[in-house]
């Protein structure tokens, strides 16, 4: 089954590729994937029905008890069919909807066919927290889909609002599966709870939970407003989250668990108001609509109910009545949404007010059309009509054990009532839609579309339709048919869903007939139709009647005012807790941390008997530097000062880290300092060179003592945290680990590629958003990948030769001395002496150039690129590794880049930044499936034992990769830093495109 899920993931990545190469036939290819997962279900529908479906389980988090675990029954082959047979079809027919020159088909493509994996992957779990990743994952496609046409507002408006409610109640619903997941002997099993499902109050509690999440994804009362308002995305995304997906979600989840909770009145008593409420509402708003879609938007709504309400109510003979309705519903409205689609094409509109001619024109859409509403309605012999009398018998001759015998009444009359508004408005459809129109529209049609331009007000000219493709049409006519088709042989579907409606525990088994004989059922359904025709008859006055009505109440209305309100009270605790104000969040933070575990502290901790100050006298030399550092940064005027005497402090903590026997640490605080310093150095270009005036006299002894306070609080946590311990702590197998595992002696290195790996993994990811972040702060107007070259920039004539004479036409020089007095032909000659130390030496002005500097970085740049390539290969047994690597690259850039400017930046890294910090979290990222392919776990270190020429036996390590892509990581992320904070600065200075403060004497010495 991992398979169908790798099938679909492989087709959504190459879809983009494919829509540039072959265009819409790509959504062909792309119906394989669905395609495959209906044959797939055909293929196993023997086992399924001798009870013993395919079944999957790899253990996935075994701590938590939570397997990537698939089981097929019969629920989930129905499902299954249905979501690979719809899906196939919808893939089918967008190959012939969209315009060839339609944007973003790439995007569309992939994530439909995303899309129809996550509803595979859904219907086949058979762990609860599998099953929740998958439902999140059909809510976040569903966004994008719905979202489809983000320059519409419409489309943007109705995209969040599904995210939203659907999220909220996936959350809820996520509750209701800890609290199952950990009272149930089984753990997180689905078929394990339903084997033997707990009982009790939380288990209660669970099943409400349960509902709500449901609820929203099925867009019960009251959230049932997010699925008309989805309309706004492509008709494909309709018929396909209407009929198969999303919304199907939401039926499925209570299908599969009301054999566990249908015992209980809470369950019954919430399944009956909210189907119930939501059949009625739909359908009174489906009477009230002009848009063909809109029609068919609130129908759903309202048999969404419907189903709900025979799946959920717990018998046997009501839940086969479901599972035949789930099947005939996923038919008819899957062919009524892509028979709107082929009329909107057509005509430019669906507006039943305009349209006419259409059955005329294009009688096999109209076939198409009347043969799903027949279904719809419950005409017979469609499978519509088996399943809603199946259901009426059951309601009629079954009851409802935990609640009162006028329940089961009142549940059967809504029903009806629910059935004539069907028949209404599936009329209203096929009318509207197929009708020969010859007089004006009755009633004012809109005078702007949605877009603001002027609305269309005549009625469409049939001679005008554009002629469809046969890939538009023959879909939804399939599903039409086999609709008709399974309606005529009842006893054959009824064979494939009996199962899993055997599972239920009350009623009595139901069967599913096209003639039950004339009884109570036959004139319930007399009567429906005798109703529904008298509403077809009196439609305009009924349409006059539902005008006058007022809207007393509209939970889209609540919803957005709720929204708004939230963002109101966002902005209110923004405005009080992001005052724009370091000093401000550094004081709420340690107060927090003061009040709270400081508090604590001093209340209930035992301090140790003895505490021992150092372990040797050296370390207090370093103490002596950090304490006078740290004070004189604090009271510093000037930032540069500052600066200086924190990279003291950074420097004299190295030296405490390799007293203490770190090597690898003391090694990364020095390279780290040194960068951060020649950072903080260039970014202090842009800064003045005093700090603002000082805060008043009452604030600085109130930040002094908060100072002092936190201060404290730091050394009590180091002194009472060890000796706290009362468990064996976790690192004190890592050096056996280390070797026996990670092939490695080194255990700091070991540990951040193997042991902690993912750690590892989390932390480039951070770095690059950094890295990202920050050069998106500094080029103002647009990120350019340009990279600076002296053989590009400058013109051939010039080269090596004159600084000046080409700055008229050329990029300007680098440095901040950029008003120093061009240079005379003699001059020119003397910088040409000795400009080949570094190549873009010639661009620096001439009162920033060193010769005793470049020539240091001339000579020491491949020593340290050599250095650092022998850090990253011996860091797994010795000091050193990918990180330590990178930053010992990055200082070797620093050099060049102070010593020569931005071109021989270029010069000594031309690659563009994003390349490295791709290329490096790929390559971390990508070790991992190397582990999984030879059969071990994701980012397990793998050791293989080489015999090579020359150099004899080696031990090749797989981390070894991984430590390469921290490394690129790390020099992508020095290097992109250089290229903003250090040359697009340059660049700005230069070109006068912002204000830069002129540099003080202090940073121009750092600097050269």
């Amino acid at each position: 089954m991992l398979i169908l899920l790798a099938a679909h993931a492989l087709m959504a990545l190459v879809a983009p590729a494919l829509i540039g190469l072959i265009g819409r036939k790509t959504f062909l290819v792309a119906a394989l994937a669905p395609a495959s997962a209906a044959i797939y279900a055909l293929a196993s529908t023997p086992h399924v029905l001798a009870g013993d479906g395919p079944t999957q389980n790899i253990p996935w988090i075994p701590a938590l008890g939570i397997h990537l675990s698939f089981h097929m029954d019969t629920l989930s082959w129905l499902m299954l069919l249905i979501v690979g047979g719809i899906g196939a079809g919808v893939l089918i027919y967008c190959s012939a909807y969209f315009s060839p020159n339609a944007q973003g088909l790439g995007r569309f493509s992939a994530v439909l066919t995303a899309f129809a994996g996550a509803m595979v992957g859904l219907v086949l779990a058979d762990d609860m927290m599998l099953l929740f990743m998958f439902w999140e994952l059909t809510t976040v496609f569903s966004y994008l889909l719905i979202g489809h046409y983000f320059d519409r507002k419409a489309s943007r408006r109705a995209a969040m609002q599904a995210i939203m409610v659907t999220t909220a109640g996936g959350l809820t619903m996520l509750v209701g599966i800890i609290i199952l997941g950990v009272n149930t002997p089984t753990g997180f099993s689905i078929s394990g709870f339903l084997a033997n499902p707990p009982s009790g109050p939380i288990i209660t509690a669970a099943a409400v939970c349960i509902i709500v999440g449901a609820a929203s994804k099925a867009a019960l009362i009251p959230t049932h407003f997010w699925l008309p308002s989805a309309m706004a995305a492509p008709t494909p995304v309709s018929a396909y989250l209407h009929a198969a997906a999303m919304v199907k979600a939401g039926v499925y989840l209570i299908a599969r668990f009301a054999p566990a909770f249908s015992h209980l009145t809470i369950w019954v008593t919430l399944i009956l108001i909210l189907g119930c409420a939501t059949l009625l509402l739909g359908g009174y708003r489906a009477l009230r609509q002009h848009d063909l879609k809109l029609i068919l938007a609130y129908g759903t709504v309202s048999q969404l109910g419907l189903i709900i309400v025979v799946v959920g109510l717990g018998t046997q003979s009501a839940a086969l009545a479901g599972l035949a309705m789930i099947c005939a519903h996923a038919l008819f409205k899957a062919a009524l949404f892509l028979t709107t689609g082929v009329i909107d094409a057509a005509t430019g509109t669906r507006d039943l007010r305009r349209l006419t001619g259409v059955g005329r024109a294009m009688p096999l859409v109209a076939v198409t059309g009347i043969l799903a509403t027949l279904s719809m309605i419950g005409m017979p012999p469609f499978l519509g009509y088996v399943a809603k009398e199946a259901a009426l018998e059951a309601l009629i001759h079954d009851s409802i054990p935990t609640l009162p015998a006028w329940a089961g009444t009142l549940t059967l009359t809504t029903i009806a009532l629910g059935s004539v508004l069907t028949i209404a408005y599936g009329a209203r459809f096929c009318w509207g839609a197929f009708s020969n129109k010859t007089a004006a529209p009755t009633i004012a049609l809109p005078t702007t579309l949605p877009d603001g331009s002027p609305a269309p007000t005549h009625l469409v000219n049939p001679d005008e339709f554009k002629k469809q493709s046969v890939r538009l049409t023959a879909p939804g006519l399939i599903f039409a048919v086999l609709g008709l088709l399974a309606g005529t042989t009842p006893g054959l579907v009824e064979n494939y869903v009996a199962p899993h409606a055997n599972t239920y525990p009350l009623g009595h088994t139901g069967h599913l007939v096209l003639w039950a004989g004339i009884g109570p059922s036959f004139w319930l359904t007399v009567a429906i139709f005798a109703a529904g025709a008298l509403l077809i008859w009196q439609r305009r006055r009924v349409e006059l009647l539902q005008q006058a009505v007022p809207h007393i109440y509209d939970t889209e209305v609540s919803y957005r005012k709720t929204m708004r309100r939230i963002d109101d009270l966002a902005a209110d605790i923004t405005a009080i807790t992001q005052r724009g104000s370091l000093p401000y969040y550094l004081s709420i933070i340690f107060l927090a941390l003061i009040l709270g575990p400081g508090s604590l502290l001093i209340a209930g901790t035992a301090w140790p008997e003895t505490i021992k100050i150092w372990d040797t006298p050296a370390q207090l030399l370093a103490v002596l530097v950090i304490i006078p550092a740290v004070i004189l940064a604090a009271r510093a005027r000037r930032r540069l000062k500052a600066v200086l005497l924190v990279g003291f402090a950074g420097y004299s903590v190295a030296a405490l880290f390799l007293l203490q026997g770190a090597p690898d640490l003391a090694l990364t605080q020095v390279l780290v300092e040194t960068i951060t310093l020649v950072i903080m150095v260039l970014v202090m270009r842009r800064l003045p060179a005093y700090y603002s005036d000082r805060p008043l006299k009452a604030s600085r002894w109130a930040r002094l003592g908060l100072a002092l306070l936190v201060g404290a609080f730091a050394m009590a946590l180091a002194v009472i945290i060890p000796a706290a311990r009362i468990h064996q702590r976790a690192s004190i197998d890592f050096p056996e680990e280390a070797y026996t595992w990670g092939g490695g002696k080194n255990i700091v290195n070991v540990a951040l590629v193997d042991i902690r790996a993912w750690d590892t993994m989390g932390e480039i990811s951070v770095l690059l958003v950094a890295a990202t972040g920050v050069a998106s702060l500094i080029f103002l107007s647009r990120r350019s990948g340009e990279i600076l070259r002296v053989d590009k920039d400058l013109p051939s004539t010039h080269k090596g030769a004159v600084w000046s004479t080409h700055a008229a036409n050329s990029p300007a020089p680098q440095g901040p001395d950029t008003d120093a007095p061009q240079k005379t032909d003699s001059a020119a000659r003397a910088q040409h002496r000795f400009r080949k130390w570094l190549r873009a030496g010639v661009t620096v002005a001439p009162q920033r150039r060193s010769v005793i500097f470049e020539v240091v970085a001339r000579l020491l740049f491949h020593s340290m690129i050599i250095f650092a390539l022998f850090l990253l290969f011996s860091g797994h047994n010795a000091p050193g590794g990918g990180f330590a690597a990178g930053l010992v690259v990055g200082i070797a850039l620093i050099v060049r880049y102070l010593a020569g400017g931005r071109y021989e930046l270029g010069e000594a890294a031309p690659v563009h930044p994003g390349l490295l910090l791709g290329t490096g979290l790929f390559l971390s990222a990508g070790i991992g499936l190397i582990s999984i392919i030879v059969g071990g776990q994701v980012l397990e270190s793998k050791i293989w034992y080489l015999t090579l020429p020359i150099f004899g036996d080696v031990k090749l390590i797989s981390t070894l990769f991984f430590d390469i892509g921290v490394f690129l990581v790390v020099v992508g992320l020095v290097l992109d830093i250089l290229r903003s904070l250090g040359a697009e600065i340059d660049r700005q200075a230069d070109t006068g495109d912002t204000d830069t403060p002129q540099l003080s004497q202090d940073q121009k010495d750092v600097l050269r």
